[in-house]
């Protein structure tokens, strides 16, 4: 009796090469580039957003999810599509400040207000999220590698009323390198967390479907008052 041939298993080389031609597609480059927000979408919204066919976006989202870089959750008659997890995030928001490195010119090519402000899948992004992490380093809250937060850091950001563990399942706090700024901001769950923070005190909104984040103006006096940022306009 013959053993059951055992298919050899996928080098390196033909993973990566596999993974990279997943997101290679523009399409389904759009529909990841859509998940950044952090918000689970239906089909419907994704088809919308690369421009193809539903039949077509079908296609597109079962080789996202047969790379592991989407997954798919059921509610009733429904199906929501978000980001495998903070990795694949990290791996898109590196790939963007690739793609977004000047060529010739130094001449930002990022829309304003998504420069400003925006959503970095869990955690805040753009000029506003560099200035509050160097804010952060100043005063003392963050250690010099970035990595973690201080005692005093952690205690300010518990007496603000952001909600941390005691022992996160993911990295507590890391730097995050902003693909337009060219600096870091905060990530990690420090990062997700001030950014629950920020919404829930409506120091800041976010449209459904969108990454841009607008500070109001509530929320520019609490910035300077706690960080000493004096924000500029988009």
């Amino acid at each position: 009796m013959s053993l059951p041939r055992r298919e050899p298993a996928p080098s390196l080389e033909g993973a990566v090469s596999a993974l990279a031609a997943a997101i290679a597609d523009p399409s389904r480059a759009a529909i990841l580039c859509a998940l950044m927000d952090g918000r689970a979408w239906t089909a419907t919204e994704l088809s919308a957003v690369a421009g193809v066919a539903a039949s077509t976006t079908s296609g597109h989202l079962m080789r996202l999810l047969s790379n592991g870089l989407i997954q798919c959750l059921t509610q009733g008659r429904h199906r929501y599509y978000s980001l495998a997890g903070h990795e694949v995030a990290g791996l898109l928001e590196n790939l963007m400040g690739l793609s977004m490195r000047p060529q010739h010119s130094v001449t930002p090519r990022t829309p304003p207000q998504l420069r400003h402000a925006r959503t970095c899948y869990d955690h805040l992004a753009g000029e506003v999220a560099v200035s509050l992490y160097a804010a952060m380093q100043h005063k003392g809250w963050l250690a010099a590698d970035g990595l973690a937060l201080t005692p005093l850091g952690r205690e300010q950001l518990e007496g603000m009323g952001a909600v941390l563990s005691a022992k996160p399942k993911r990295k507590a706090c890391c730097p995050c390198l902003d693909w337009s700024e060219r600096r870091h901001h905060l990530g990690g769950e420090a990062g997700a967390a001030l950014l629950v923070l920020l919404e829930a005190k409506g120091w800041l909104t976010r449209t459904p479907g969108y990454r841009e984040v607008t500070v109001t103006g509530t929320g520019r006096a609490a910035l300077r008052r706690l960080f000493g940022l004096t924000l500029s306009l988009p």
